[in-house]
């Protein structure tokens, strides 16, 4: 009886033991696939712009901009309006027009949390121990009747990202996020693929996002042109003056 544990015991370690290793060889993997760890890091800015199909058939223009390690700015912009949202390494704003708002806003913790994981210059798999992150292998999976290698990251702020890799290529075809909100989980997912290199490195073309558990109402994003190493002023992540006076009324 004593021997039996002792073997489910190892067992049980090694299995665990297993998985670990498979998880970092995983991103190991998935950082080569991109481009490799020195192309990567050698990225200083990045620019993406192109169009986003909305459920309905609504067609707007999209951009991201991103300065290292984790300034990001977000438009989109429809029927001469553009809405706004970005990070500055410090403080997240937004200008959110379609909901009546002209006027710069602060973004609260909760509604900062997606601007967040965006503005992770280099995706939260790269350098993630240094990051407070960790990444477990949680073994085969399916995406759209194929198989993938399903990968949990979890954020130092607790919240859970799960990324799924073509394994023929191990580049990420699929994440799923799990963000904890005053008790309660909201959850989105991508479809992500049309990989093209853009300064060596492995970026996607094609995005697909939403609710989860709501397929039909995603929404659906081409770039046109992503662009690498290009000036970027940080003014464009700044925290617009009219907030910067509210805050020191406070």
């Amino acid at each position: 009886m004593l021997r039996r544990w002792l073997f489910l015991l190892t067992a049980l370690f090694f299995c665990s033991s297993l998985l670990a290793q498979t998880a970092e060889e995983l991103v190991a993997r998935n950082i080569a696939a991109k481009g490799g760890l020195d192309k990567i890091l050698a990225l200083k800015t990045i620019r993406m712009t192109g169009k986003t199909v909305l459920p309905g058939g609504f067609v707007g223009e999209v951009s991201q901009e991103n300065v290292r390690p984790n300034q990001v700015r977000e438009t989109f912009s429809l029927q001469g309006m553009t809405a706004v949202q970005a990070y500055d390494g410090t403080t997240g704003w937004q200008i959110q027009p379609f909901g009546g708002r002209k006027d710069p806003q602060l973004l609260g913790e909760d509604d900062l949390r997606d601007l967040l994981i965006d503005s992770d210059f280099d995706g939260p798999m790269v350098n993630y121990k240094e990051k407070g992150n960790t990444v477990e292998f949680l073994g085969h999976d399916t995406v759209d009747g194929d198989d993938a290698l399903r990968l949990k990251v979890t954020l130092k702020n607790g919240d859970i990202l799960y990324y799924y890799l073509d394994p023929d290529t191990f580049l990420e075809i699929r994440r799923e996020t799990q963000e904890f909100i005053r008790g309660s989980v909201k959850e989105s997912a991508s479809s992500i693929g049309s990989y093209k290199p853009v300064n060596g490195v492995m970026f996607p073309f094609a995005i697909a996002s939403g609710p989860k558990n709501d397929p039909n109402s995603w929404s659906s994003t081409t770039f046109d042109k992503i662009e690498a190493n290009i000036p970027i002023e940080n003014s464009e992540f700044a925290v617009p003056a009219s907030l910067k006076k509210e805050e020191g009324k406070k």
